[in-house]
């Protein structure tokens, strides 16, 4: 059974998901399982192998990534995403709206934690 912290971990993950996957490819082309070691190795707890991979699919639909077929030295080829011109303009839009939003939850969060004595 799923925690609530586990569930609540979940839902802010699913809104920053997007942007996290966007910008690993912004930062160097990459396919799917590397991505997802990527942002694992960075301290992103993803639910799932699936949820990354339809990220991908939505990414690629809107036109935000595209990807290439490129063999592969140890089994099939494998679809390297890379970030389109489109998907960069689209990151730093939603970079911007990042800073606001975590602006605005540090704030009250440190107006909850001077509430209980906390620095």
């Amino acid at each position: 059974m799923v925690s609530r912290v586990e569930q609540h971990h979940s839902q802010i993950l699913k809104g920053v998901l997007d942007m996290c996957v966007l910008a690993s490819i912004v930062e160097e082309p990459i396919y799917g399982y590397a991505l997802i070691q990527k942002l694992e190795e960075r301290g992103l707890a993803v639910p799932s192998e699936a949820s990354v991979y339809l990220v991908l699919k939505r990414l690629t639909e809107r036109g935000r990534i595209e990807h290439e077929l490129v063999e592969s030295d140890s089994g099939p080829a494998r679809k390297v995403y890379s970030a389109t011109d489109l998907g960069r303009d689209v990151l730093y839009a939603w970079e911007a709206d990042w800073d606001a939003v975590r602006s605005g939850v540090d704030a009250v969060l440190s107006g909850a934690r001077g509430a209980k004595g906390e620095p």
